[in-house]
């Protein structure tokens, strides 16, 4: 009689546990309908507003366009170029302080400073419109940044120090390449400002001071591994000589070598010595070539500017996006205005 009873009850458990994973279902299927729901409702909310001020809108748009397109055509044609470069020795955070300096100028209007940095006219001078920099963002400058960081740590440190955590703190700075973009209303001037740009960095001391120092280690490992590769070369000459002798023994049948085996295993450990050593040698040749200069110019300014267009640009579309835009706002604040006066009655 008990085993009856502790069956049915088994059973009202897992009757029970059926309808609470339904329940649970049920639920969840309920809560993506009603977001569903919400979206749609939404929609016909927006379609019905628009239906509803279309006529203000149409206008408040046309306004909008014909006053952008008034200044769009008053205002002046402007250019822009870009100088992409490849700062070294941590040097891309004067480089942005540079760059903002001259934008402050810009902004400042002070014409005078400008044409005696840049060593152009005045006429020249007042063209210059902005100046700005920002990293040409390259997935791989994390990773590379990263492995640096690990090779340079002790493994309990690098255990500790996840990609995540290194993600977080790496800057624009730390960017290996980075463009700056000037805007002008003159179209040949931008030659005349990339050498002042590049030689702003270049002279500095302390930099100078680090490439110098950086290009005597690289010399100095370089010359430190041709050395080892000759070493190994004359090593594996050795080898072969000694093999060869061996060879001519075994084929005269006067003793039998036993070291044979050794001898050729040490030949291979030569080569994949020297295997490495080319590879590190082939990475100091890379590194010298970056770090021949304290900034590396890969793209320098065009001679001719090109001319700045486009619809973000152009003030007749900014002009009808803000005149639908404040438009809206107003509609809703009035809305809102009168449901307040509603929910006091």
């Amino acid at each position: 009689m008990s085993k009856e009873r502790k069956t049915k009850d088994d059973e009202i458990e897992l009757g029970s546990l059926f309808i609470i994973i339904g329940k649970g279902f049920s639920n969840l299927f309920n809560f993506i309908g009603n977001i569903f729901k919400g979206i749609y409702h939404f929609l016909i909310l927006l379609l019905l507003f628009i239906k509803t001020h279309a006529k203000k809108l149409l206008i408040s748009a046309i306004i909008g366009m014909v006053i952008g397109a008034v200044i769009e055509f008053k205002k002046d044609v402007t250019f822009g170029a870009d100088l992409q470069v490849q700062p070294n020795f941590k040097s891309a955070r004067q480089l942005y302080n540079n760059i903002n300096y001259y934008n402050d100028l810009v902004k400042q209007k002070n014409i005078s400073l400008l044409q005696k940095v840049f060593d152009i006219s005045s006429e020249e001078a007042s063209s210059l419109k902005k100046f700005e920099v920002f990293p040409i963002k390259n997935g791989n400058d994390f990773l590379t940044a990263y492995d640096e960081l690990i090779l340079s740590v002790d493994t309990l440190t690098a255990k500790s120090y996840s990609f995540s955590l290194f993600k977080n703190t790496f800057t624009k700075y730390d960017y290996k390449e980075h463009n700056i973009h000037v805007i002008a209303a003159q179209n040949d001037v931008f030659s005349k400002l990339g050498a002042i740009i590049i030689s702003s960095i270049v002279e500095n001391k302390h930099f100078n001071k680090v490439k110098t120092l950086t290009n005597e280690n690289l010399n100095r490992t370089d010359s430190l591994l041709r050395e080892n590769i000759s070493q190994i070369d004359t090593l594996r000459k050795v080898y072969m000589k000694v093999m060869l002798e061996e060879a001519k023994k075994l084929s005269t049948g006067t003793t039998i070598d036993l070291g044979g085996e050794r001898k050729a295993t040490k030949e291979l450990e030569l080569f994949e010595t020297g295997r490495k050593i080319n590879k590190d040698l082939k990475e100091i040749s890379e590194d010298k070539v970056e770090s021949s200069e304290v900034i590396n110019v890969v793209s320098n300014f065009q001679h001719v500017g090109y001319e700045i267009k486009g619809v973000q640009e152009n003030y007749g579309f900014i002009g009808a996006l803000l005149g639908v835009v404040s438009t809206i706002l107003f509609l809703l604040i009035g809305q809102l205005n009168r449901y307040l006066d509603n929910y006091k009655k």
